[in-house]
């Protein structure tokens, strides 16, 4: 009888292994996973308290502490600084400005809102250069004074972000003067050469330099996509421009 098995089993085997696989049809296919989340800040937004408060403009309080303990490879733990970022115009919701540097030349963002919307500090920082005073003559257009009535400001992330076209300075805004995110540094206006323009705040992000410099001071990175990012209330930092 054993004999008799051996055959039969060994038949069995040779088929089972000379069989073509069985294919999924199309219509059955499994759909593949979807991608893990990317997030562009170093760990997720989640994972941070909310702990800053804002001067001025509460309902824009940043969602990061100026710095976070978060652990490293293996036990070991390590700092990482993050930088409070706040929308440089309150309430941002009265801002309106779009893509596109095409009308300047050179990186800058116009951010339109009504006369006497309130300019605030990006970040914490320290005043750099401050124009008291709109000295734009149109039958001269002077370059460095096109700004008018403007504020810069250099951030603790390296950056230096100006605003310019204002109407009016805030009280105790002076070069070296140390501020805070969302700190007020002025009011948007029309003055320099926007005066014949619909009020709004002339925006740029460049690399520390001096305070004369204007070439830089007026824009050397793109400011939307951070623009936009600080509108819906998300901490991320530009990067500083290669000299």
């Amino acid at each position: 009888m054993r004999q008799a098995l051996f055959p039969l089993l060994g038949s069995i085997l040779a088929a089972c292994t000379l069989a073509t696989p069985a294919r999924i049809p199309s219509s059955e296919t499994p759909t593949p996973l979807a991608p893990s989340r990317t997030f562009t800040q170093p760990f997720p937004p989640a994972s941070l308290p909310a702990s800053l408060t804002v001067p001025f403009i509460p309902t824009e309080t940043p969602t990061r502490t100026p710095s976070e303990t978060v652990p490293a490879t293996g036990t070991a733990t390590e700092t990482l600084i993050v930088y409070p970022h706040v929308f440089p115009l309150q309430p941002s919701e009265a801002a309106g400005f779009a893509e596109g540097t095409a009308s300047h030349g050179y990186p800058a963002t116009d951010i339109f809102a009504v006369a006497g919307t309130n300019f605030v500090a990006v970040t914490d920082g320290v005043v750099d250069f401050v124009s008291n005073e709109d000295l734009w003559d149109p039958e001269n257009d002077d370059p460095a004074v096109r700004g008018g009535l403007s504020v810069a400001i250099i951030g603790d992330d390296g950056l230096r972000y100006y605003g310019s076209h204002l109407s009016a300075i805030a009280d105790g805004i002076a070069a070296g003067v140390q501020v805070k995110a969302g700190q007020l540094l002025g009011l948007v206006g029309n003055s320099g050469d926007a005066r014949n323009t619909l009020s709004h705040l002339h925006f740029g992000i460049s690399r520390p330099t001096t305070p004369d410099d204007w070439k830089a001071r007026r824009g050397q990175v793109d400011p939307f996509p951070f623009l936009q990012a600080w509108k819906n209330r998300n901490n991320v930092t530009p990067p500083l421009p290669i000299p």
